[in-house]
């Protein structure tokens, strides 16, 4: 027998070298192999035969034979296609595989195979079977675990693939002590829910029943996989519930004077009037910096919404009660850009603030000298990246810190931030939309406020996906912009931005836009491999005008503002996320002018790919993209979770489709918490005792 609590290198099959690769990946105990639960299943209780398979027909599992094989590599650069005839009793069918050369090695002719996948109609009118997912099928199959039932799937792991995980999880079920598993949820609470005791749930959300529901396990709502959901979002809730009492109990914060003089002075330097939802959320924040308790609120808005408004007039408040303030931006281009628009709007009043700004790429001499108005506290605006929270940078009064782009932030970088003053009020933004369900779980430590309307005047944009057959008429769009005095953004995706070549290629291709297609007309280019100067000199041309088209990477894909840019096409959409395409439309429609998006698309897409494509050109609701988002990619990708000390949550996707489970939880994880006394106590007791994963899960709960 083995105990949860061991290392997972005493599990049949995992040893020193490769217990050590988990380590690096999470997984250091036996429980924490437990903890690796599925994606999704297949159900092989049943195997379709070749000979009864149809195109269009759905997804089916297949035992076969591989016959031959043979690796084509086409004329196109790095393009290979693997192909297998396999075979059955009942016939045989040729499956295909894209761009994945290594299968040459692996599936050899011989071998037996099992196949999940649909069956389409290649371009020959012949039946095949196009990536589908494979397993290689070995005499030493354990009989019950990788056929014949219900099949779990896993990402890869480490060197580990799915089929070995599967194999290892099931070993170390069968060997663990029933006893070393504890309940993690109090029992009263579990009766209530009715549910399952832990090992029971792992059991079946690993290896199902035989009666298992495919549904179920698909929607994650099986027995088993609520309860631990529920067990995990409970865990979650009360380290948020004890965070937020440990706040309450804190030493008073700062509160400011908000008076009727300074609310109309702040108003007056304003070049228009605020829309309702801007007026709601300022009135909701006005009430938390009088308040004598630290702020802690996060703000969330659409693209386009206003957010950087409310931002700033949240940060005069600050400055004129006698405090600092500080806005920190992601990247040193979205600072560059609220630099600009801050000095913009207080230009326009003729008020005179002492602001700075703090990057990375500061040269030494200006950094020292940055430093020491910030520490002396001549500086009352400071604008920066994550530079703001590194060691040296010392406030003189920090009374509030403004964080933009909240899920490209960990909390504990928030928290660092918030630990330059004393106790200041932190509000922190993010105009990547978030179903409210959600937004409690990730942020339940946050008061929450919604900008839910778009400033008057803002018309949606038009979104159409075209192929490269339509590229001629994408250009003609962008020339007749043009002569009606617009302009436009070209999009280019590059695989990162260190590297010289994917660079190199975007030059040439602004190059050829300028030489050939746009003749006449100033084309610049920025990416992210720029000097902040230099970035800003282009970015400041194609604000004013004299730059016509505007080729770039995703340096633009937040806060930059040009309402005259009207048309936005991006290269290769197919390989863009969908909140990331979201946020490149996101740049034009900012005026009053009809805007439009071209998606351009290669000929090869993936079946999400199109799904992403078909959603930008349905709707410009940045809520129900996201939770299209939500269901295609998961929220890990999508909320950069790893960030918030969340990476290991499973069940963060089932929340937006049952909120009642959420809520049931939160409620429980409150009232164990409001409780006091011996509840609250022994609440903190066992957060204090869970180890490995858990306590990076809940790494939230030690941010104070």
């Amino acid at each position: 027998m083995i105990k949860a609590d061991e290392s997972v290198r005493y599990v049949k099959g995992v040893g020193p070298r490769r217990a050590q690769a988990l380590a690096e990946k999470g997984v250091g105990t036996v429980e924490d192999l437990l903890g690796v639960l599925p994606f999704r299943f297949e159900d092989r209780r049943s195997f379709a035969h070749i000979g009864e398979l149809r195109p269009g027909g759905p997804e089916c599992t297949l035992s076969v034979r591989i016959d031959s094989t043979r690796l084509i590599r086409t004329r196109r650069r790095g393009f290979t296609i693997f192909e297998a005839r396999v075979s059955d009793a009942s016939g045989d069918i040729k499956a295909v595989w894209y761009n994945q050369p290594y299968l040459d090695r692996l599936l050899s002719a011989g071998r037996r195979a099992v196949l999940f996948g649909r069956v389409s109609i290649s371009r020959f009118k012949q039946p095949v079977l196009e990536n589908p997912d494979y397993e290689l099928l070995d005499e030493e199959d354990a009989e019950g675990v990788h056929t014949g039932r219900i099949v779990p799937v896993y990402r890869k792991l480490a060197d580990l693939s799915s089929r070995k995980l599967r194999t290892l999880i099931h070993q170390s079920m069968s060997e663990i002590d029933p006893a070393t598993v504890r309940e993690l949820v109090p029992r009263a609470i579990a009766e209530r829910h009715r549910l399952l005791p832990r090992l029971e749930a792992l059991r079946a959300a690993h290896f199902p029943p035989a009666d298992a529901k495919m549904e179920e396990l698909t929607e994650r709502s099986s027995p088993a996989q609520r309860t631990l959901a529920f067990e995990e979002i409970f865990l979650l809730q009360l380290a948020l519930a004890l965070r937020r009492h440990g706040q309450r109990q804190e030493q008073r914060g700062i509160a400011y004077e908000v008076t009727d003089a300074l609310r109309v002075r702040l108003a007056g330097l304003l070049p228009f009037k605020l829309p309702g939802a801007q007026k709601r959320v300022l009135k909701e924040i006005g009430t938390d910096l009088r308040s004598d308790h630290p702020m802690n609120r996060l703000l969330q808005g659409d693209v386009g919404s206003g957010k950087t408004i409310v931002a700033l007039l949240t940060l005069l408040v600050a400055i004129e009660n006698g405090y600092q303030a500080a806005l920190m931006a992601p990247t040193e281009i979205l600072a560059e850009q609220h630099l600009r628009n801050v000095r913009a709007i207080l230009g326009a009043g003729s008020v005179d603030y002492r602001i700075v700004m703090l990057t990375g790429s500061l040269r030494a001499p200006e950094r020292r000298r940055v430093l020491g108005q910030i520490r002396s506290g001549d500086a009352q605006l400071v604008i920066g990246t994550h530079a703001l929270f590194e060691a040296g940078v010392d406030f003189q009064r920090l009374g509030l810190a403004v964080v933009d782009e909240q899920h490209r932030f960990g909390v504990l970088q928030r928290a660092a931030l918030a630990r330059k003053g004393e106790r200041p009020d932190v509000l922190v933004m993010t105009a990547t939309p978030i179903p409210r369900s959600l937004a409690l779980t990730l942020y339940g430590d946050l008061d929450l406020s919604v900008i839910d309307e778009l400033p008057p005047g803002r018309t949606p944009v038009r979104t159409v996906v075209r192929t490269e057959g339509e590229r001629e008429k994408v250009y003609r769009g962008i020339r007749g912009e043009i002569a009606k005095g617009r302009q436009a953004y070209i999009v280019v995706p590059l695989v990162e931005e260190t590297a010289k070549s994917d660079l190199k290629a975007a030059d040439a291709f602004a190059a050829k836009l300028r030489r050939e297609v746009f003749s006449g007309l100033e084309v610049g280019l920025v990416h992210g491999r720029m000097k902040g100067p230099e970035k800003d000199a282009v970015m400041q041309a194609f604000s004013s005008g004299k730059l016509h088209v505007l080729v770039a990477t995703t340096v633009i894909e937040v806060g930059v503002d040009v309402p005259n840019a009207t048309i936005m096409v991006v290269e290769h959409a197919e390989r863009f996320g969908l909140s990331q395409l979201h946020q490149l439309r996101g740049r034009v429609g900012r005026g009053s002018e009809r805007s439009h998006c071209a998606l351009m698309v290669g000929h090869e897409q993936s079946k999400e790919a199109r799904e992403r494509l078909a959603t930008m050109e349905r709707t410009n609701d940045g809520f129900k993209i996201a939770e299209k988002d939500l269901e295609i990619r998961g929220p890990g990708a999508v909320f950069g979770t790893q960030q918030h000390g969340l990476s290991d949550l499973q069940f963060l996707a089932l929340v937006v489709g049952l909120p009642s489970l959420l809520e049931a939880a939160r409620m429980e994880a409150q009232d164990l918490v409001q409780a006091g006394g011996q509840s609250r106590d022994e609440a903190r007791a066992l957060l204090d005792s869970l180890g490995g994963k858990w306590k990076r899960r809940l790494e939230l709960a030690q941010v104070g």
